[in-house]
């Protein structure tokens, strides 16, 4: 089951290289956003995201690619062990700061639906995250499914998608403190075996336009089964300043209901340049 269903879903999610040369109603469009801060001096800190998108549809078939990144750096607290001046004494704790990692996340994802009419179609879809700050080192899904498109007019657009799926993760591997020896013994724990099995997927897509230049975006991704449900919402408004450039505002959950070490949720805020094409 597992193999027929990713062999189903990198049919559906690549068609466009044998169908791209017979069709001429649809033509690629997309977009590239990006948002950057750096700081120097007292504090130094580098933050940048970026997200790239393309889709095209036609009447037999459409197409959704996508690339996020995001990555910071920034000066980081850091403790380390000062041992004793003389033999028997106290060891004590110093502190001190580097200049660190503190977000390194890659998100990529493509999909393919072929149309049964203008409202249904069957979608096969692939999507990899890597993130180094996540209680999963990387996580990958391919999944086949029936698609819907509910509303499709001026103001409003919302489309639905669900269907089985096979999911692999890594969780990162668990870090252990004995506090029984002084000082306190840090050690990293074995890499533990990658997990994988089969999960249910479904999203959401809506946009409402309140006019010609802002328009609100949401998109609600959820993957998972018995063990571990991942949820990822993306809420965006957008204000066009021409034709080809905006201003979006981004606010994003990501969270897994299951985990062995660190925090369940994550969010991110972005501000970002928005470039259509």
């Amino acid at each position: 089951m597992n193999k027929t269903i990713l062999a189903c879903a990198l049919a559906l999610a690549l068609p466009f290289a044998a169908h791209a040369a017979d069709t001429n109603d649809g033509n690629w469009h997309g977009s590239g956003e990006a948002g950057l801060a750096l700081a120097s001096g007292n504090a130094k800190s580098q933050n940048l995201n970026a997200k790239l998108t393309l889709k095209k549809e036609d009447d037999l078939w459409k197409y959704d690619f996508f690339l996020e990144a995001q990555r910071s750096k920034a000066n980081v607290k850091t403790y380390y062990v000062i041992p004793p001046a003389t033999a028997g004494g106290a060891y004590t704790i110093g502190t001190g700061s580097s200049y660190d990692l503190t977000a390194n996340r890659y998100n990529a994802g493509a999909s393919a639906g072929y149309k049964f009419d203008d409202r249904s179609y069957i979608v096969g879809a692939l999507r990899y995250e890597h993130d180094a700050f996540s209680p999963y080192t990387y996580q990958y899904t391919a999944s086949i499914g029936y698609g819907y498109q509910v509303l499709k007019n001026a103001a409003d657009e919302l489309s639905f998608e669900v269907g089985p799926g096979y999911k692999v993760i890594q969780p990162i591997a668990p870090t252990f403190v004995d506090n029984s020896v002084n000082p306190p013994l840090i050690t990293k724990g074995p890499k533990p075996d990658s997990e994988s099995g089969v999960v249910l997927r479904g999203l959401v897509n809506y946009k409402h336009n309140f006019n010609e230049s802002t328009s609100l975006v949401n998109t609600l991704l959820v993957e998972g089964n018995g063990d571990n449900t991942y949820l990822q919402n993306d809420l965006g408004l957008q204000v066009k300043m021409s034709d080809r450039l905006a201003l979006k505002a981004g606010y994003q959950v990501r969270h897994n209901t299951d985990v062995t070490v660190g925090k369940k949720t994550d969010q991110l805020l972005t501000t970002n340049l928005v470039y259509g094409f």
